[in-house]
């Protein structure tokens, strides 16, 4: 007799695991956490990579003293090392209204062209699974203009199908609100981690600077996923088109696209070159995706780097 997956594992499929195998989400830095792990610690223990050394002291375990120096100095010095230690990733996924945009271009899941939104959940479920499965310690926020779920970050097994339970039931809703927001989870992840985020970044450029900012004072990694539909970047349009704003009911606009491509496309171009400045001056991962790219290929690619 068999057994039916629950309906949440279709954001981990198969395919798409086998292609992930072997990939980590590692750490620049320096993180604070509770476990053994692969990342760097800010503190000093016995484990992997030399830091300094210090005088012995009664109840030092003598396997740690530096034999070297003692024969040359005739003092008796041990050796610190940098622990190795779990990471905290926080996963923020833009639940905006704009979100549930999918062009006719996207990769396929299901027989349909996979949203913008569907694109980031799968992304979502898939980072979360990674890094749980190398010990680090995996949570979600699911957002618009406010924060609409607050998984925080652990480490057990358990907490995929917590994660995938949440991205499973979450649905597109308002207006896309960035600043505040960030601010908000900034503020409320305990320790220093890696934040990534999931968004089509629909929203005042300052908003989404400062709150940046604000990610990187609290001594947070950031890596920002800008998930855009192809449709959106190259504008394919030919024939008049309504188009319809998707975070606000109703408010429909009748379109020329020719008469428009040059300057949307020029717009663009200069909103996304200046976000990738900005993550450049703040050492911020700025991964550009197109949701045509199946996102198990795009992914594969950046974390292979």
């Amino acid at each position: 007799m068999s057994v039916q997956a629950p309906s949440y594992m279709r954001f981990l499929p198969e395919d798409a695991l086998s292609r992930l195998g072997g990939l980590e989400l590692k750490s620049r830095g320096v993180m604070a956490g509770f476990i053994t792990g692969r990342h760097k610690s800010p503190y000093k223990g016995f484990s992997v990579e030399f830091a300094e050394h210090r005088q012995y002291a009664p109840g030092d375990d003598l396997r740690n003293l530096d034999w070297r120096v003692l024969a040359r100095k005739d003092r008796y010095y041990i050796k610190q090392y940098i622990e190795e230690t779990n990471m905290r990733v926080t996963l923020l996924l833009d639940a905006s209204g704009s979100m549930a945009y999918a062009g006719a271009a996207a990769a396929r899941r299901g027989g349909k062209p996979c949203s913008k939104f569907d694109y980031a959940r799968y992304l979502a479920a898939a980072l979360g699974y990674i890094a749980v499965g190398q010990q680090d310690a995996a949570g979600l926020v699911i957002f618009d203009t406010a924060v609409r779920e607050y998984l925080p970050a652990r480490a057990q097994t358990s907490q995929i199908r917590h994660l995938l339970e949440i991205i499973e039931r979450s649905e597109t809703g308002g207006e896309t609100g960035l600043g505040g927001v960030f601010h908000e989870i900034a503020e409320r992840i305990p320790r220093r981690g890696r934040v990534v985020i999931l968004s089509d970044l629909f929203d005042d450029p300052e908003n989404l600077v400062s709150a940046l900012h604000h990610f990187r004072f609290r001594k947070h990694e950031v890596t920002l996923m800008h998930i855009m539909a192809d449709e959106e970047l190259t504008f394919p349009f030919d024939e008049f088109t309504v188009f319809r704003d998707l975070e606000s009911p109703g408010n429909e606009l009748p379109v020329e696209p020719k008469a428009l491509r040059t300057a949307y496309l020029e717009q663009v171009k200069a909103f996304s070159e200046n976000i990738r400045a900005v993550c450049g001056n703040l050492s911020i991962d700025y991964v550009p995706m197109n949701t045509r790219v199946p996102y198990e290929a795009a992914l594969a690619e950046y974390l292979s780097r």
